[in-house]
């Protein structure tokens, strides 16, 4: 049996029918068509369905789609700005942090939760954070470093925006 919902995604409203049994990466994916978030091992392990869900990153293959009515989810659709790319994106492009790009959605999303709450994080701190973040391409060495550019970056662009009185 389906029950109607209603999801806060990426600033937008969405209703759907969802069984009791639908997960949000099911929703997200089947219904919503938002492909960025990852289904992987299905059980919370490797962190390719992360999303952001009222400020915190969560596997979102372990939440059901009826327990994020209310809560606002934002996936890798959702953090690009006007601008173009968010600076984490860009950091990722620009310092070769991406392989084969399945396990990136999910690490952009860890690394926001944590520099939305930690904006200076020392490289322990991102490596913990991105520790329920599985890669199986690489090492994290480009990744850290990535979540490192894109702190200073963020951090000079509060600056100007301070500055500008945006």
């Amino acid at each position: 049996m389906k029950k109607l919902i209603s999801l806060s995604v990426n600033g937008k409203e969405y209703e759907l029918a969802a069984a009791s049994n639908k997960t949000l990466t099911q929703a997200l994916r089947d219904d919503l068509g938002l492909l960025g978030t990852k289904e992987g091992c299905g059980v919370g392990d490797c962190g390719a369905c992360t999303v952001i869900m009222d400020g915190k990153p969560v596997n979102s293959c372990l939440i059901l789609a009826v327990q994020a009515v209310g809560s606002e989810i934002t996936t890798i659709e959702g953090i690009a700005g006007t601008g173009g790319l968010h600076p984490i994106q860009k950091a990722f492009v620009d310092l070769g942090a991406i392989q084969c790009g399945f396990c990136t959605p999910g690490m952009i999303l860890s690394a926001k939760g944590l520099l939305d709450s930690k904006p200076e994080p020392t490289e322990r701190e991102i490596r913990e954070a991105l520790s329920g973040n599985l890669c199986r391409c690489t090492g994290y060495q480009k990744i850290v470093e990535a979540v490192q550019e894109a702190a200073k970056t963020m951090k000079k662009e509060q600056r100007r925006d301070y500055h500008e009185g945006v």
